[in-house]
């Protein structure tokens, strides 16, 4: 039997254990990198609610070379309790991805994920992000660079392709791993100029996935539980990342892992919030907090079906007391640890 259909036939659950580079990841339920968000504890709640790994937000590798204070103390921190951690790294120059990689390493990081997918212009004007599907064998530098420097597993996030009808995204993933030896990809299965609209093309991640030997792990329009599960399916990935799905609704991690079967009550959901608050005050301080917290209120606000005037005082208050205040009295928590 081929070992294409041995992937198949012996297809595991969700819940099943696997490895990338030798590194042990409990579960096939992963955090996505999500720009701008999936800081320490963004991705110590999803571990909390059953994550088998989570992905940093997209870090610039000429910060950390450069050793730009902010970075190294914000982008680089890592919660004992998150292990095993993938820091995602983004740039352009593969000595500077080097050494970008050796620091994330030693700031505690258990693999380098490198962003070849970002379809934001401001991004792909420098030559970094899904711009790297234009020049495969700068791409290939960065991923050597990377492993070369941090001594850690390597894996790369990629889109299908930039336009219409374009595969160089799925070239570059055979390419990433027969010739720079990369441990796993994240695919993307739309092409960069398409963002997240339309349908994912999951048979081409099928198609990837019987190419390559190393994991393969499916993102793209993964909105809720049964979005993930019918991706999985439908890919043949060997396991499954969750971006959007997750804002506001951890609890999407248990569903895939058979933690939980109900939706969460409206006490859990208060609760969760006021966790998430505690934590951008512990991570910024509380004036930083509030502001920083308006792109997360939306998400609890919509969930838990808040009056416009709380929704509101939420984005214009520069007071977090006041902010934790407006949530309490929309339930009444239980204890989060």
């Amino acid at each position: 039997m081929s070992a294409t259909n041995d992937k198949e036939t012996a297809r595991p659950a969700l819940t099943e254990p696997f490895e990338i580079g030798g590194v042990p990841i409990a579960n096939r339920v992963l955090l996505a990198p999500l720009a701008g968000i999936g800081n320490w504890f963004v991705r110590l709640q999803a571990k909390r609610h059953g994550a088998g790994l989570a992905v940093s937000e997209m870090v610039s590798s000429f910060a950390l070379h450069y050793r730009n204070e902010r970075t190294l103390r914000e982008l680089m921190r890592i919660h004992p309790d998150e292990h095993p951690v993938s820091m995602q790294l983004f740039g352009h120059d593969p000595e500077v991805m080097r050494s970008g990689a050796a620091i994330a390493a030693e700031a505690g990081a258990d693999l380098i994920d490198i962003n070849m997918g970002c379809p934001v212009p401001k991004v792909r004007k420098t030559g970094a992000g899904a711009q790297l599907l234009r020049d495969p064998d700068l791409a290939l530098a960065l991923a050597r660079g990377a492993a070369e420097g941090s001594g850690l597993p390597v894996t790369v996030k990629l889109r299908s392709g930039i336009e219409a009808g374009d595969r160089s995204g799925f070239e570059l993933a055979i390419r990433l791993v027969e010739e720079a030896g990369v441990a796993a990809i994240g695919f993307h299965p739309r092409v960069a100029t398409k963002g997240h609209r339309g349908k994912p093309d999951y048979a081409l991640a099928r198609e990837l996935v019987e190419r390559i030997g190393v994991p393969v792990i499916v993102s793209g329009g993964l909105s809720s539980a049964e979005a993930a599960r019918r991706a999985y399916e439908e890919s043949g990935a060997d396991a499954v990342m969750i971006a959007r799905g997750s804002f506001g609704n951890p609890w999407v991690f248990e569903e895939l892992t058979g933690r939980r079967t109900e939706p969460p009550s409206r006490e859990e959901m208060v609760a969760e919030w006021l966790w998430v608050t505690d934590r951008a005050e512990e991570h910024l301080g509380a004036e930083r907090a509030q502001r920083y917290l308006r792109k997360f209120h939306p998400w609890y606000v919509e969930r838990l079906e808040a009056p416009k005037e709380v929704a509101d005082e939420l984005q214009r208050s520069a007071d977090l007391a006041r902010a934790r205040e407006l949530i309490a009295a929309l339930g009444s928590p239980v204890q989060v640890a």
